[in-house]
């Protein structure tokens, strides 16, 4: 089987791609978010490791068979936003609320508590046609 990538937008300031909902194209992700913010000449340690995570998700938790996931990035002079859109609106993520002291529960804690510790600010969008998870870096200091 091929593995299917189609480029739709690569403005300075956004990038979309469509990737196979498989290992190999979560890796892949990773591997051309990484690229896209090194050529933006930001800081990626964090980014990478949230793309990571995000797109193995969405391959693994998100997949139709047949279809793909999408990875945008769009930075402001501020933000910079990660979104990853699978097809599957029926298996949405838990955000998990935020104990009294302010602190995550650690009883429920799956992968995406990697997003919660490393992400300013994360959360699901539910659509017409499946959802878009997104997490936001401030680059601010």
């Amino acid at each position: 089987m091929s593995q299917q990538i189609t480029r739709t937008s690569t403005s300075a300031s956004h990038y979309t791609v469509l990737l196979s909902a498989t290992r190999k194209g979560a890796r892949l992700a990773r591997l051309l978010a990484t690229e896209r913010i090194r050529s933006w000449g930001m800081p990626h340690e964090k980014a990478a490791l949230i793309v990571a995570e995000l797109a193995a998700n969405a391959a693994l938790h998100g997949r139709v068979q047949g279809r793909n996931f999408r990875l945008s990035l769009n930075r402001t002079s501020d933000t910079l936003r990660i979104e990853v859109k699978d097809p599957r609106a029926d298996r949405l993520p838990a955000v998990r609320p935020k104990t009294e002291s302010g602190e995550q529960p650690r009883a429920s804690g799956h992968g995406l508590l990697l997003v919660e510790e490393l992400a300013d600010r994360w959360g699901v969008q539910v659509e017409l046609i499946g959802k878009t998870v997104w997490a936001e870096l401030d680059l601010r200091p």
